[in-house]
């Protein structure tokens, strides 16, 4: 029984996803949790010398055997669908080719105390970019029809560890076959005894049919921490915002350190690009953040056309349609400083924005692409 919180998978990912008992050396894909990996001890000594005699050898078929038990331990390379796409590192890739070098080294020594695949059930002190974690699912909330928030237990009152906006790699298996996806953490980065994850699901997506058979008490494996953009404190004047859908997972935990600190005087102008307004992720959160002296929140609605439907504390901050080339250079025009500009989305989304945010005067170097 894995412990949640701390429960160590047994086997790096390039490892488990093999089974090492089958005499026929077929491919099978690791269950939930991992299975128990091979007794990987030293390879048999050489036989004792008997007199005038030379070392006994292998007859053909022990080195067949030999051979073929090499084989088995041999790392299976990943499928696509076990890359995330976020350009994390290590990658599964980058775990595999470090695997597959230590399988090498070690089949050519004959020496199977060589293989990485030795690992501690103990509970680790703080997440591993290489090693999945388990941790168990402590709640679950539908936000709207295809969207939930997950809430995960960490053990005693410890945190995550990672900084606002970094990610994590999802672990989930659908029909034997491993997939893997990235999401961000939306806890405040203090966070004691949990975090929390949102998730959209899609109707097609081999993830989403995961996800969405969670229940509490379930167990989810995770890596990580990865990502590129580090805040700090007072390091920009302004940062502008700019998230469609579940894009807004990555802003929420900057925003939140933010306001959480007195210290900090960094404007900040938050754009959040919907389809519809009750499609809008973190209502209440959002109300709170913009009563901050430091903070203003728009929202654009590509499905909504009256604004006499939408609350009377919205319609001056709502905008119809899609965010384009005029808004986006209205919104950088309006920022009270130098903005920096923070972007999560589709891909699409992103580089459409990109590409608004050049033409609307910032530099590269002046936004960040998650």
């Amino acid at each position: 029984m894995l412990r949640s919180g701390c429960a160590r998978e047994p086997w790096p990912l390039s490892l488990c996803v093999r089974s090492l008992c089958s005499a026929t050396g077929e491919a099978t894909t690791a269950g939930k949790g991992g299975g128990p990996g091979p007794a990987l001890g030293r390879a048999p000594s050489c036989p004792h010398l008997l007199p005038d005699q030379g070392p006994l050898t292998m007859d053909k078929g022990e080195e067949d055997d030999d051979e073929e038990a090499w084989l088995q331990l041999r790392p299976v390379e990943p499928l696509p669908s076990q890359c995330c796409g976020s350009g994390c590192s290590p990658c599964v890739f980058d775990l595999y080719q470090r695997d597959l070098a230590s399988w090498e080294a070690a089949r050519a020594s004959k020496d199977r105390s060589l293989l990485s695949g030795e690992e501690t059930q103990s509970c680790p002190s703080k997440l591993s970019p290489e090693t999945f974690l388990a941790f168990c699912i402590s709640a679950t909330d539908r936000l709207t029809k295809d969207t939930y928030l997950v809430r995960f237990a960490l053990p005693g009152n410890s945190r995550l560890g990672l900084r606002p906006g970094q990610h994590l790699i999802l672990r989930g298996i659908v029909d034997g076959l491993e997939i893997q996806r990235a999401y961000t953490p939306i806890s405040p980065a203090n966070a004691k005894g949990y975090f929390e994850v949102l998730i959209k699901c899609y109707q097609t997506g081999l993830m989403s049919q995961y996800v969405e058979s969670w229940k509490a008490g379930d167990t989810a494996f995770w890596r990580g921490p990865f990502g590129g953009f580090f805040y700090k404190p007072n390091q920009y004047g302004e940062l502008l915002m700019l998230a469609a859908g579940t894009g807004l997972a990555p802003m929420v935990p900057i925003l939140q350190s933010i306001t959480d600190n007195a210290e900090d005087e960094t404007f900040i102008t938050l754009v959040g690009c919907f389809k519809t307004f009750e499609g809008i992720y973190l209502k209440t959160f959002l109300r709170e953040q913009a009563r901050f002296w430091n903070v203003r929140t728009f929202f654009v609605l590509s499905q909504e056309n009256s604004l006499e439907q939408l609350p009377w504390s919205y319609r001056d901050k709502t905008h119809f349609g899609r965010l384009g080339q005029d808004l986006i250079e209205e919104l950088v025009g309006s920022c009270r400083r130098k903005p920096f500009a923070l972007v999560c989305g589709s891909a699409e989304f992103t580089k459409d924005v990109a590409g608004y945010l050049l033409s609307a005067g910032l530099a590269e170097d002046s936004y960040f692409l998650f």
